[in-house]
């Protein structure tokens, strides 16, 4: 017997930080924790917190980055995981800042990327399109 998925941990939230690089926009992207998917940094909305705190934790724990979280979500995407459907609301952090070391380094790789770049690299077709919609 496997112990079934909580409902609450199918509501999740990431973060596109992005900036503006000698090209125009970037958006950053950090690897999967075994380095296989570039993806967002995003985890499940803890109960107690908001989708945007939450959004700003994960970007601290998986990217090394702090900024400020829009409130509004740019979209939502979702994915299958653990048996079921996993809801992701995606909010914009600007005002971005790297730190040098951060608690997933180890596991994770990031990278500013173009937006064109970012819509290659990324899988899920829900995220591709949030992607392409910005208007940075």
């Amino acid at each position: 017997m496997t112990d079934k998925v909580p409902e609450w941990m199918y509501r999740q939230s990431a973060v596109i930080a992005w900036r503006q690089g000698d090209d125009g926009p970037e958006i950053l992207l950090i690897t999967s924790r075994k380095k296989k998917r570039w993806v967002l940094p995003k985890g499940v909305v803890d109960p107690g917190m908001t989708p945007p705190a939450s959004a700003a934790k994960e970007a601290w724990e998986e990217a090394g980055i702090k900024g400020t979280v829009d409130e509004t979500p740019l979209g939502i995407y979702r994915y299958d995981k653990w048996g079921g459907t996993c809801s992701v609301e995606v909010f914009a952090m600007t005002g971005v800042t790297e730190a040098p070391d951060w608690p997933e380094a180890t596991f994770r790789d990031r990278e500013w990327v173009s937006l064109d770049e970012a819509r290659r690299r990324v899988d899920e077709d829900g995220l591709k399109g949030i992607i392409s919609d910005l208007d940075l």
